[in-house]
């Protein structure tokens, strides 16, 4: 039998994957990919995210404001944050946080949505999921501070940023998240970086349709393709690619409680 996966974060309502869900899905399950979270990037947009999550089975949806739409798209709220978590495939908040890489002119406005998404993660007790670009700095300043007023669970959504940001992360039990880029063969030093964590924090990802792993690097990415990447991983890490599976689903298990098997 195929050891099964989780893609913990994609975004099938993009248009690259118009028309393709029913293929994508099955071939995903062909993979050992059984389950995925579908990300909503954009609250205007939540309808049709949920909508795939209640079409199909495997399908599990978070949804926030992510940082470089913060400038042009309306802030999500708190309470709007919160409704959505009644929905029982609704598993976790955003993804938000804070990118400088190409919209370091609304770092405010980013940082004032951030503990937004941080207050509704804490009192809903789902997942924040986490984008961090360029960032660093301020990303291990704000989790730090909103942690010591209320714990709350956390990804750090396809990490490759530095040493410093993953110790923060970790000293607060959050967990990494590795996507096609942990694959690429250029990217030892992060591998390092996952590879220094404890084996129960680590989650593996495509954030498809972006970031394919090889041997599909530089084409639409998609779930099947977290097999790749898992493979890459466990090899890096000297592990069995079995124990890696069922390593990184258990762990998915344990953060995204309400899409645990």
């Amino acid at each position: 039998m195929i050891p099964t996966l989780v893609d913990s974060h994609c975004h099938l309502d993009f248009p690259d994957f118009d028309g393709e869900h029913d293929a994508l899905i099955a071939r995903a399950a062909e993979a050992g990919v059984t389950r995925m979270v579908t990300i909503c990037t954009k609250l205007r947009l939540e309808p049709q995210v949920r909508a795939l999550a209640e079409r199909f089975a495997p399908v599990f949806y978070a949804a926030g404001t992510h940082p470089m739409s913060v400038a042009d798209e309306p802030m999500a709220t708190y309470d709007e944050l919160v409704a959505l978590a009644d929905h029982p495939k609704f598993v976790g908040i955003g993804e938000s946080g804070l990118d400088y890489h190409y919209t370091s002119d609304s770092a405010q406005a980013q940082k004032n949505s951030l503990r937004i998404h941080i207050a509704a993660a804490r009192d809903t007790k789902l997942p924040l999921i986490i984008h961090a670009r360029a960032a660093d700095e301020d990303m291990a300043r704000i989790l730090t501070e909103e942690y010591a007023n209320g714990a709350f669970t956390c990804v750090m959504h396809c990490f490759s940023s530095s040493p410093a940001l993953a110790k923060a992360a970790l000293d607060l039990d959050f967990y990494l998240s590795m996507s096609g880029i942990a694959a690429f063969p250029k990217s030892k030093d992060l591998r390092d970086i996952f590879n220094a964590a404890p084996r129960d924090r680590i989650l593996v990802e495509t954030d498809s349709p972006y970031l394919a792993p090889p041997p599909h690097r530089g084409k639409r990415n998609e779930p099947s393709f977290t097999a790749h990447t898992a493979r890459i991983a466990a090899e890096a890490f000297g592990m069995d690619y079995v124990d890696f599976a069922a390593q990184t689903t258990a762990n998915f298990d344990r953060l995204f409680w309400k899409a645990a098997a």
